[in-house]
């Protein structure tokens, strides 16, 4: 494996079980932008991403870039709509409530299970879990790694 930097706006390409790719962008603060583009053929043209609907945005383990185990493929700017990060939920299994979590500066507030139902999970996710999650997605099959979240939504009244 390579080992590389983890940089801010650079492309990830991700081969799901040697079927097809999938790109995402490194954004600050550990997260990743997961493109809704997928391929049988590596892409030669990043700009494509400029226009592609967002999957997802998570934080992955750092090793998963810095070991090389996504290869960085190129670096373009990030786009207006990626500026801001997007808050994501926590949840207090003691006190029973959620919370939105801002990434940029780490304060957390309380929230509402209709906002948390909005918001990604603030997790931090590793390579297999999210190749797994992206094939699922395009399976249209639910997704072992989101049953948690799913539950927790169905539980709170």
């Amino acid at each position: 494996m390579k080992r590389q930097q983890e940089t801010v706006g650079s492309i990830v390409q991700i081969h799901i079980n040697d079927e097809f790719y999938v790109y995402a962008q490194i954004l600050p603060h550990g997260l990743l932008a997961f493109f809704d583009y997928k391929s049988d053929t590596e892409l030669s043209d990043l700009n494509v991403l400029k226009n592609a609907k967002v999957l997802f945005i998570t934080a992955v383990y750092k090793y998963v870039i810095t070991k090389g185990i996504w290869l960085k493929v190129g670096k373009i700017p990030i786009r207006e709509d990626l500026q801001v990060l997007p808050l994501r939920f926590v949840y207090d299994r003691i006190r029973e409530k959620f919370f939105t979590y801002n990434p940029e500066t780490g304060e957390t507030a309380p929230t509402t299970i209709d906002v948390a139902k909005k918001l990604e999970r603030a997790a931090v996710w590793d390579d297999k879990q999210i190749e797994e999650r992206i094939k699922n997605h395009y399976d249209g099959v639910p997704c072992k790694w989101m049953q948690e979240t799913f539950e927790l939504f169905n539980m709170v009244p």
